[in-house]
């Protein structure tokens, strides 16, 4: 046993290899990046496999087809990445795992490089699966340790649900000795589980819900639901995850009054009964949605009265902090680490070097010739032409919407409509979005700004590098209408024409500026 000081993205990456995992499946997304990158770096050469997936949707059904084959498999992703995983999570919750299975949704309260703040514990409570919510790194790694052998006891996935300060913050962490990993072994059932025909499914889905019970016994026997009791019983609280340590925080001399730390779900009802009986109040305190709290008021009735979220006695939108909790418990806070105003926050900009950078000029010169034009853009660091100096773009959604939205606006009478999608986001989620168009030779021009990386997130491979034409071309856009060129300067005027010959043109053209990304390439650079 060792101790390490690990970030909790990097304590469940190490339990995973120490549980015995055989694969890890991602596409890269802020806060969960960080696993996926330390599997790969920690198991270079080994037989675990660690390569990035074109998307969210496509990881998790190949950690499924892992899992089928008896194997421990990892499925990370950041929270807007489950919406894309959804079809094949929730239908796992049906088919249930043969090799333990794991699901890490990173959630972004306060949106730091998100387009929500949505509350992943929603999904696994539709889903109906058991969750798990770390308090701090050391329980991260735990859970993971422990998650596949729990995984495979009950025979579903398990969703475990991190924070952003949860991913990124560092501590201490205690680590175990490594497992072998499993051998290949198949459902003796397989046929009736993984095959979901409307009369096996509605089997199945009855399994699931005669198994909540035994879910909800495991969490009031899980180590990390825990009862604190206090001598002040005129309020309780009730935290879930990270949110534990920062009322902690709040009284490090220990607890006055009766408190439940949640950490395993569905949420154990002896614990909240226990509380509720004792303490004339409650006060939720969780990251996020107010997942609990809403349940608790229906759950109890006319019982003690609930504070939260939902009453306004903590803010509905942005991180929990040890600072809001101890307002909310009515304590005298200083401000610490008040920003003075004389500094200006600094929005982030496209790098000095981007192709991005030439592309937009480009690209605003040329609109700025039509009175309607629109741009719709996509999700990746060039979405930053929304900001000055650019203000290139009109839209950005979700993954791949740049195509789609194109098109939409293109068959409402839009012209020139106009998207801005990267390689990596291209190979995603837009190339379905491109079938469309090409499905209904709608006139729109679509430009895929090839930096031949995931940028964003750091750098990782993108599934298409190398493949952009044929791509679309065996998607069915002519050939003479997918147009390359080097966004430099020097080809600024080519390239205008380029965009004015296309934009002309009524039917579906690509545009690819491909530039190799310039953080990727100082990097090669120094290594060389």
């Amino acid at each position: 046993m060792n101790k390490k000081l690990f970030l909790g993205d990097e304590a469940i990456a190490q339990a995973a290899i120490d549980a015995g995992l055989s694969g890890v499946y991602s596409y890269p997304g802020t806060p969960s990046t960080e696993i996926t990158e330390y599997i790969r770096r920690k198991t270079a050469g080994s037989d675990i496999h660690s390569r990035w997936c074109a998307n969210e949707k496509t990881a998790m059904e190949a950690a499924l087809g892992m899992s089928y084959a008896g194997k421990r498999a990892l499925c990370c992703m950041k929270h807007v990445g489950l919406n894309v995983a959804a079809d094949c999570f929730m239908n796992a919750a049906i088919s249930g795992i043969n090799g333990g299975m794991i699901i890490v949704s990173a959630d972004d309260p306060s949106m730091h490089s998100s387009q929500n703040e949505q509350d992943n514990r929603i999904y696994g409570d539709f889903a109906m699966i058991p969750m798990l919510e770390p308090s701090n790194q050391q329980e991260a790694y735990d859970m993971v340790y422990e998650g596949f052998e729990l995984s495979e006891k009950l025979g579903y996935p398990i969703l475990l649900r991190i924070t952003t300060r949860m991913a990124h913050s560092r501590a201490g962490v205690t680590t175990r000795e490594q497992k072998k990993q499993n051998e290949i072994c198949f459902p003796e059932d397989g046929r009736k589980r993984f095959i979901l025909l409307p009369a096996l499914a509605r089997q199945r889905f009855r399994v699931i819900l005669e198994a909540q019970d035994l879910f909800v016994k495991t969490s009031e026997e899980s180590i990390y639901n825990q009862y604190f009791d206090g001598p002040d019983k005129k309020l309780g609280i009730i935290t879930a995850g990270i949110a534990f340590n920062y009322f902690s925080e709040n009284y490090p001399d220990g607890f006055e009054c009766p408190v439940l730390k949640i950490c395993q779900y569905p949420l154990p009802k002896k614990m909240i009964e226990k509380i509720a009986s004792e303490c004339d109040e409650l006060l939720l305190l969780e990251e996020g949605f107010p997942f609990v709290e809403a349940q608790l008021k229906g759950y109890l009735g006319k019982g003690p009265k609930v504070r939260g979220r939902l009453d306004g006695t903590l803010k509905r939108d942005g991180e929990l902090t040890p600072h809001a909790v101890g307002q909310a418990l009515g304590k005298n806070i200083e401000h610490y680490y008040a920003v003075p105003e004389l500094v200006e926050p600094r929005p982030p900009m496209l790098c000095q070097g981007c192709g991005h950078r030439d592309l937009y000029d480009a690209l605003n010169e040329v609109v700025g010739e039509f009175e309607n034009a629109k741009v719709f853009s996509d999700i990746g660091c060039y979405t930053l032409g929304a900001l000055p100096p650019f203000r290139a773009i009109d839209t950005c959604i979700d993954m791949g919407a740049s195509i789609t939205m194109a098109k939409g606006a293109s068959d409402a009478g839009v012209h020139p409509s106009i998207a801005v999608i990267g390689d990596s986001t291209f190979t995603h989620s837009g190339m379905t979005g491109l079938l469309d168009c090409v499905n209904e030779e709608s006139n729109v021009t679509i430009i895929i700004s090839d930096n031949e990386t995931t940028a964003m997130t750091g750098g990782q491979d993108s599934a298409g590098t190398g493949r952009i034409e044929s791509i679309c071309q065996g998607i069915g856009v002519a050939p003479e209408h997918i147009r390359v060129i080097t966004p430099l300067k020097k080809n600024y005027e080519e390239m205008k024409a380029m965009m004015r010959e296309e934009i002309g043109y009524k039917g579906v053209s690509v545009i690819i500026p491909r530039r190799e990304c310039i953080q990727t390439l100082t990097r090669k650079r120094k290594k060389k």
